[in-house]
């Protein structure tokens, strides 16, 4: 069951949404007054989903200057593919024998609504579909800490400076990509979790991918 989003949470996500977009890069201070009003809300939230971001190491406070957006370098990158992969496996054996007809018709729609984005080079899209076509396994295996900790651990990608400039160039990189959403599907299919588990892991989270800077 997906959780109630609270403030805090809707603060969060439009934060993760402005890094996404390039609009804050690495090391710019972040303006907790604009957030506050940009959202209408009170600063009080905002603060709360800034400390969150700095506890997930990807934004962090610096004395008196506030909080700043960090970077990930490409060793770290490798590092967290190695950690979410293997998380991502683990999720992807746990759901197998638990998702439905309906479910899997879901995650085909998603590869399809990435299939679409990657044509009209719609980053923002491709992006928001791969996500939930992985959330959607991940919702069902039934560990809220795995869930939280690789949705914790996926965050830190926000800051590897995505911009639609770079989707725009790496159009085969992302349909290669998309291709190992439907080998995972199919797999899903077969109920096959050892070749699950070993494709997440080896192939779509293998650190050698993770030059890509891509999730």
């Amino acid at each position: 069951m997906k959780k109630y989003k609270t403030l805090k949470d809707h603060v969060y996500d439009y934060i993760a949404e402005q890094i996404l977009e390039g609009n804050l890069i690495p090391s710019q201070r972040i303006n907790e007054t604009a957030i506050s009003q940009e959202l209408s809300v009170s600063r009080t939230p905002v603060r709360e989903a800034l400390i969150q971001l700095s506890c997930e190491d990807i934004l962090e406070n610096v004395p008196r200057k506030g909080f700043v957006l960090k970077g990930v370098t490409e060793k770290e990158a490798a590092e967290l593919y190695t950690v979410i992969g293997t998380l991502d496996g683990t999720a992807a054996q746990a759901s197998c024998d638990t998702l439905t007809e309906k479910d899997l018709k879901r995650m085909e729609f998603y590869i399809q609504s990435m299939d679409l984005a990657i044509n009209t080079n719609n980053y923002e899209m491709y992006l928001e579909q791969q996500e939930l076509f992985h959330q959607v396994y991940i919702d069902q295996c039934e560990n809220e800490i795995l869930s939280d900790t690789i949705s914790r651990l996926r965050s830190k990608f926000f800051t590897r400076g995505y911009s639609k400039d770079r989707a725009n160039k790496n159009e085969k990189l992302l349909s290669q990509i998309n291709d190992e959403h439907r080998e995972i599907l199919r797999l899903f299919k077969e109920k096959d979790k050892d070749g699950l588990f070993s494709y997440i892991v080896n192939v779509h989270w293998s650190p050698s991918n993770a030059h890509h800077e891509l999730l």
